[in-house]
């Protein structure tokens, strides 16, 4: 061997350093000048701005300035017959606009903060002509923003380039060709024969290159040719490249500057499509398009023809990639049913999966939602972030807690940033665990977030490795083709049952309380609204509110994506949302105050009607106008005051007693210990004591907290915590009430507490306003019960789970926070205590203690997180027998739905007490009802809450047309036949059941 040839890995990398250096000669300077805003204005607006001329190395602007740039010059004559860019690094991220304003390529600064082993996110060169004449006038514009890829402030916001350049195709060429056998040749062992005969190469080819002419350059590639050209034989693995631009819809940034990284990801997308016939780019959120075709529509309208061509894939089922921790199941199936109907009526598609890659954790609820959506396949790579155990498969079934299953993978290189090198490859197929069942895997690549998606570099690379000898096959195409292939041979494929927990962000249940609360409170607000317009839609003189309901909702399923309603945005993004809840709930409010006036007529009277949207007969104390009614208010419907009030009850009132000591009623006794803590729960009806004895619950306690938006430590219960000072209590007896108020503060907080008891419930409910003025804490309340279990029941959409409370092995451990929504249930076999809320999601359940985490208030990204005044409810409920026999289910609707009531009568002709629905089995819960998408038949969805196979008779007080069982796109799938306006279902645990009414 010529020993002499042979080059050391530090000189080749030299090497691939110098030719990347010379693929671009810049000529000129081009003369910049710049309009600039606060805010984005459109390009007809667009020297509306603050007029400047800018000079290389000057800054233009501040963090999240917005300029629209115009870059004019000539092409020097010596670029002749040549190819011609121009290169142009603003500091911040940019798209280039045609004549009439249309988004034709973004601009990345080569600084954006990223992980640069995923790959480097600039993208800084816009071609201009392949072959110049020279003399040409260039005049473009940019719409810039003064910010990264992340939201950051680099170079002090300077314009760091802006150049013409010439562009040699043959040494970009060359770079690539030496930069993926370098590469390769770096993943293989030394003493492979295919490392060194690639170290040979690449060595004949750096001897060749001094000057960098053509045919310096030509002779080079020459020497790679050959190497680049070996296949690898019959593979035992096939590699799916699955282009892409993950981008969240705010996080670092706010939502305004989400719409301009879409143009900027879109246009560069098209642009790619447009130069490498292989490529395949996909997006999900419907939201994203729906922005581009409000703010953008010339280049919203390239995306059908790619589309159509199968060039352009619509990928994922819902309207945005949302938390589904915390959202509610009815919200989930909208997700789907709006994100599918947009790809339907705008490009003809139907996504048949789901597409979820950076959701943090997965409810078990949600393969049923997919399945009874028709989505058949789900995608995530979150799971690899786990912090104790590996996730043990990549291609496997997931099993909701239905028994629903759906396909699932996660991309095994563990990123959905891939940079599509060699060594993305070699990590997926190392990495790949189900590789001896499977010979199908998948690699996500492009650089998300507004970074462009897929760049050149990304598909260069991808067109060398198709099927090149040290790799696995590599090929382009949709994710679904991907998924159709792999079901083929499902029989292999393992089943994981239940949810799939992310061991990473738990302080996501919790942060930015605020938010968490608006969305519990609009989803019920929602519900509530739908089913008395429905009520109302049945007089002459209403109109379901279809137009506002569907607005109203798109805003709500977007600000449960999953930066937002997590908690991990920046402060912005929260002041906007939280304004926005605020116009939503009272739009809501109005049109329910609507809805309501339609069914009654005002008298001279102050009568009075009530509503209960419950699928049961609710008998309860409702304060109306300053006097306590005990009332009873029929399933799903109404009742007029006078009908509903409950004269002949037997009388409990007397038995209730409020002192600094003892809360009492005819249900429960509660001592309070002297700071403030509850010492003794005893439970009248059942002689037994609720709490362990010796404890103390409800202790106000506050642990030092260093995490993040995201993550608090596993650990952070081994510091003892300080607790809330009381400093006044006052007591009194209000109408059916016993009420103790307790004044807290702690540093620069306050808590006010009124704990309530109610005559006739067992429910002991603690209303809490806080003034949280914190910095890196936590508030969490806990009570430790006198129960032994080895589970608890945890509350989640659409039914429940159960979840371990010891520590036995390392899954049980990692789970020392955990999401419920209403309730969680800690219960042995005679009794029980389950812990409600109204707005509240993180608990950690171990042992015998049940315990909320209430607030948080970390300063990333958000410095000002959750310093702010709070209002919150939680309830422990004791019961006797398991959550099922205690009505826990009923008992977490009636603290988060009160009865609704409006002054007025039912009108003339209408009873004084109607039920619209009636339930038999008392485990049947129905979720919604609301007027169908398609027509004005009705909509009635129904789920099975305890986990058991039931038969029950569903009763519609109307007369009836026809009634169907859909899907939950509310396609018909079975015709049943009433007998008397009653339909007879069966249901299996814990399923869904859609029913289309025509009346």
């Amino acid at each position: 061997m010529p020993y002499h040839h042979i080059k050391t890995h530090r000189s080749l990398a030299a090497t691939l350093h110098n030719i990347e250096k010379v693929i671009y000669t810049p000529l000129i300077e081009l003369h910049t000048e710049a309009w600039i805003t606060p805010e984005p204005v459109a390009f007809a607006e667009r020297q509306a701005g603050r007029h400047e001329t800018i000079s290389l190395g000057q800054s233009w602007g501040k963090l999240w300035d917005c300029a629209w740039f115009h870059f004019t010059g000539r092409v020097p004559e010596q670029a002749a017959g040549k190819a011609v860019v121009l290169l142009i690094d603003l500091s911040g991220e940019a798209y280039v606009v045609d004549s009439k304003g249309c988004p034709i390529q973004g601009l990345t600064t080569v600084s954006s903060e990223f992980d640069l082993s995923l790959g480097r996110p600039g993208k800084r060169v816009f071609p201009l002509t392949n072959s110049a004449q020279g003399g040409e006038n260039i005049d473009l514009w940019a719409d810039a923003g003064c910010n990264d890829l992340f939201g950051k402030y680099q170079d002090s916001g300077t314009l760091k380039e802006a150049h013409v350049a010439l562009f040699h195709e043959e040494i970009y060429q060359l770079y690539y060709d030496f930069e993926v056998l370098h590469e390769l040749m770096n993943q293989l062992p030394a003493d492979s024969a295919r490392h060194q005969r690639i170290l040979f190469a690449l060595s004949k080819a750096a001897n060749e290159l001094v000057d960098y002419t053509p045919e310096e350059t030509r002779l080079a590639r020459e020497h790679l040719a050959a190497e680049l050209a070996k296949t690898g034989g019959t593979p035992s693995l096939h590699l799916s490249a699955i282009g892409h631009a993950h981008i969240d819809l705010a996080w670092l940034w706010p939502l305004r500057e989400t719409i301009r990284k879409g143009a900027r990801t879109f246009s560069t997308a098209l642009a790619m499509l447009d130069r490498y016939p292989d490529y395949i780019f996909g997006a999900s959120q419907p939201q994203l398009y729906q922005w581009m075709k409000e703010y953008y529509p010339q280049l919203y309208k390239k995306i059908a023809p790619q589309v159509a061509a199968g060039r352009w894939e619509t990928q994922g089922a819902m309207w945005v990639e949302p938390d589904t921790n915390i959202s509610g199941g009815e919200a989930l199936i909208r997700q789907i049913l709006y994100g599918k109907r947009f790809f339907r009526e705008e490009f003809g598609t139907e996504p048949k999966m789901l597409w979820l890659p950076d959701v943090f954790g997965y409810s078990g609820a949600l393969p049923q939602i997919l399945k009874r959506a028709r989505v058949d396949y789900f995608l995530t790579i979150k799971l690899s972030w786990n912090t104790f155990n590996v996730f043990p498969h990549h291609t496997f079934f997931w099993q909701g807690i239905d028994g629903s299953r759906v396909l699932a993978h996660m991309p095994p290189e563990g990123t959905y940033n891939s940079s599509a090198a060699p060594r993305a490859l070699i990590a997926a197929e190392k990495n790949f665990a189900d590789k001896a069942i499977s010979e199908y895997s998948t690699l996500l690549f492009g650089i998300g977030d507004g970074g462009g998606g897929p760049g050149t570099e990304h598909l260069e690379r991808l067109a060398r490795e198709k099927n090149l000898a040290g790799l696995v096959p590599v090929k382009q195409e949709p994710i679904e083709t991907f998924f159709e292939r792999i079901a083929a041979d499902a029989d292999e494929y393992k089943t994981w049952v239940g949810e799939l927990y992310l061991e990473k962000h738990q302080g996501t249940y919790t942060t930015q309380a605020r938010n968490k609360r608006f969305n519990r409170k609009i989803e019920l607000a929602l519900r509530d609204l739908e089913f008395v317009a429905v009520l109302a839609a049945r007089t002459p003189d209403y109109t379901y509110p279809t137009a506002e309901l569907d607005t109203i909702w798109k805003e709500v399923l977007l600000y449960q994506f999953h930066d937002i309603l997590p908690g991990s945005s920046i402060t912005r993004v929260y002041d906007e949302s939280l304004a926005r809840y605020e116009e939503l709930i009272q739009q809501v409010q109005e049109l329910s105050q609507q809805a309501r006036a339609a069914l009654l007529t005002k008298t001279e009277t102050a009568s009075v009607t009530l509503f209960n949207s419950l699928s049961w007969e609710r008998q309860e104390w409702l304060q109306i106008n300053g006097q306590w009614h005990h009332v009873t208010v029929p399933a799903l419907g109404y009742t007029a005051l006078e009908q509903a009030a409950n004269s002949g009850r037997e009388d409990t009132t007397g038995q209730m007693a409020a002192s600094n000591e003892v809360l009492q009623n005819d249900k429960l006794r509660v001592h309070f210990a002297p700071d403030g803590s509850i010492q003794s729960i005893f439970d009248k009806e059942l002689q037994r004591e609720v709490l362990e004895p010796g404890t103390y619950a409800n202790r106000l306690a506050v642990y030092h907290d260093e995490g993040d938006a995201w993550d608090f430590p596993i650990q952070y219960d081994e510091q003892k915590p300080r607790y809330f000072k009381l400093e006044k209590v006052t007591v009194r007896a209000e109408g059916p009430q016993a009420i103790a108020e307790q004044h807290y503060s702690f540093g620069e907080s306050s808590l006010q507490q009124r704990i309530i008891l109610t005559a006739g419930s067992p429910r002991l409910d603690f209303v809490t306003h806080v003034d949280w003025q914190e910095s890196h804490k936590m508030l969490r309340t806990s009570f430790p019960l006198a129960i032994n279990a080895s589970e608890a029941t945890c509350d989640i959409q659409f039914g429940s789970i159960k979840r371990p409370t010891h520590r036995n092995t390392s899954w049980d451990m990692a789970r020392y926070e955990v999401c419920a929504h209403k309730w969680v249930d800690l219960s042995q076999w005679d009794y029980g205590v389950a812990l409600l809320n109204d707005c509240k999601y993180g608990h950690k359940i171990t042992q015998n203690i049940l315990d909320l985490n209430l607030l948080r208030s970390p300063s990333h990204p958000d410095p000002v997180a959750d310093r702010a005044e709070h209002d919150f409810t939680y309830a422990l409920y004791p019961h006797a027998g398991n959550h099922i026999t205690g009505n826990v289910v009923r008992a977490g609707y009636e603290l988060n739905v009160p009865l609704q009531y409006a002054q007025g009568q039912p009108q003339q002709g209408q009873p004084t007490a109607s039920s619209f629905v009636q339930v038999a089995a008392e485990n049947v819960v129905v979720e919604t009802i609301k007027k169908a998408e398609e027509n004005n038949d009705i909509v009635v969805r129904l789920y099975e809450s305890s986990g058991a196979g039931t038969h029950t008779a569903v009763t519609i007080n109307t007369p009836l047309k026809a009634v169907s069982s859909t899907n939950l796109l509310e396609e018909v799938e079975q015709h049943l036949q009433p007998q008397d306006n009653t339909v007879e279902i069966n249901f299996k645990p814990f399923e869904i059941v859609t029913l289309r009414i025509q009346l």
